[in-house]
């Protein structure tokens, strides 16, 4: 008996097209009923950092009814 690759190469081909026919019926590609749901949980943290100048801070020295803390 001779090796025919062919024949091997046959088999594995009609072995892989009988099993994606059989599985065609099972497969089914469809939107979901309810909207899908991402939740995210996102921690923004933000620091302004201010600095006044000299004669910014006499001003506010100088005046606290102006600028009540």
């Amino acid at each position: 008996m001779r090796h025919r690759p062919w024949l091997l190469k046959g088999t594995r081909t009609g072995t892989g097209l009988t099993l994606v026919i059989l599985a065609g019926g099972c497969i089914q590609v469809r939107a979901p009923d309810k909207p899908i749901e991402i939740n995210l949980n996102v921690k923004i943290q933000q620091e302004v950092v201010v600095r006044l100048q000299q004669d910014a801070k006499d001003l506010i020295q100088n005046n606290p009814e102006l600028f009540p803390q």
